[in-house]
């Protein structure tokens, strides 16, 4: 007897109970992402990192794993391009790159992958790049992350430039060359910024001496992604409570670091909010991708009680709108698979949420993405869906 994919299984009972329900014709996914082939570093980067630029080797298992000069862990391609598999047969290595979505590093073969899942664009983020945001070596980084937006823009988004729509990398060594990172990134055709969780300066994003640069975001019109796995406690190659890097920043089993995903994302949020950053620069906008959006309500609620009931003895002084009206109209949210964050929509900004599909992650929902969206969106209004899977990104990431 065949043995039933359970996710798909789940995912067509939820479309066939969602009759008359219909989807905008062109979905837009807002976090999409890469496998980096493995000549994308050593081709493009700094000759004075050559020897050291991130490559792929062969492990234990038979599979294929980037490893990065002054990470603990590698990163395994096996879950890294497992969109599509199910879940008893996804492995976290014994996968080469032979075997891997050529979508992933082909962009005419992406073309297919988009037309399968019904995707008319896609905004892209790296892969081995998240990990490369929380390298110890700022300047590594640097010569890294600008390898990585060579390729992105000469090859990757070159084959479609009107459905892949890339985030160009920055290490944020310092506000002025930032500043001027951001311009490249304009001039190359990037639609916004991958920021990493922190910054490579001594000051973090809310201390004043950023405004120039975020006064830049909003002149060249860059929203500023931050993805989860690029702050110094996500992951892997994390670095833990000990200050150790590899050392556990989370506590209990392995699966226990999922939650702290989003922690991460949330203490980004705050530092802009109760930073004054938005209130110092309203027209910035800032997107938290692939955090999921269901947790919203109550976090921005929460902000709302701290500002009411704590501001005075903490001596904070009033801002000029409450943090929730900041998170509202400031922060954009992606999500794959958040079926929460769809029934909690009236609680939130439609405006501010971006559907995604993650592919080629593990956590994808390609190649059912449609399908999916069938049984989760029957109770949002046309309009609703239109922002969600559509307008938003398109408005935000000026795809026409």
């Amino acid at each position: 007897m065949a043995v039933t994919n359970p996710i798909l299984a789940s995912i067509e009972k939820s479309a066939a109970a969602a009759l008359g329900n219909a989807l905008p014709p062109r979905l837009i996914s807002a976090d999409s992402h890469v496998t980096e082939p493995p000549h994308c570093y050593i081709d493009r980067i700094d000759p004075a990192f050559r020897d050291r630029a991130p490559k792929v080797v062969r492990d234990a298992d038979g599979g294929d794993v980037f490893v990065i000069d002054g990470m603990a862990s590698a990163v395994p391609l096996g879950i890294v391009a497992a969109a599509g598999k199910d879940p008893r047969e996804i492995r976290k290595s014994e996968s080469r790159v032979e075997d891997l979505h050529r979508g992933g590093w082909d962009g005419k073969a992406r073309l297919a992958d988009q037309d399968r899942d019904g995707i008319a664009a896609e905004i892209i983020y790296p892969s081995v790049g998240m990990v490369i945001c929380n390298h110890p070596d700022a300047d590594y980084k640097h010569a890294c992350m600008w390898a990585y937006n060579r390729w992105l823009q000469e090859e990757f988004c070159a084959a479609a430039p009107d459905r892949l729509f890339g985030m160009g990398q920055t290490a944020v060594r310092s506000v002025a060359e930032t500043i001027e990172e951001f311009r490249r990134f304009s001039e190359m055709g990037f639609r916004g910024v991958m920021m990493p969780g922190n910054p490579a300066t001594a000051e973090d994003y809310d201390h004043p001496s950023f405004d120039p640069l975020w006064r830049a975001a909003v002149d060249l019109g860059l929203p500023l992604g931050f993805h989860i796995l690029t702050s110094r406690s996500d992951g892997a190659n994390a670095i833990g409570a000990s200050g150790q890097r590899g050392a556990s920043a989370h506590r209990g089993p392995p699966q226990n670091a999922a939650q702290m995903l989003i922690k991460s994302i949330q203490d980004i949020i705050g530092t802009f909010i109760w930073g004054r950053v938005f209130e110092r620069h309203p027209a910035l906008k800032v997107v938290c991708v692939e955090a999921d959006a269901g947790w919203a309500p109550h976090f921005a609620y929460r902000m709302d009680h701290g500002y009411n009931r704590h501001r005075f003895w903490l001596k904070m002084g009033d801002m000029a709108r409450t943090p929730s009206e900041y998170f509202y109209e400031n922060v954009y949210m992606t999500f794959q698979d958040d079926w929460v964050a769809l029934k909690l929509v009236d609680m939130l900004n439609p405006r501010r949420l971006m559907w995604a599909n993650d592919f080629p992650h593990s956590d994808s929902t390609w190649p059912w993405s449609r399908e999916l969206l069938l049984g989760q969106t029957q109770h949002l209004t046309e309009q609703q869906k239109a922002w969600i899977l559509h307008d938003n990104a398109a408005e935000l990431y000026r795809i026409v």
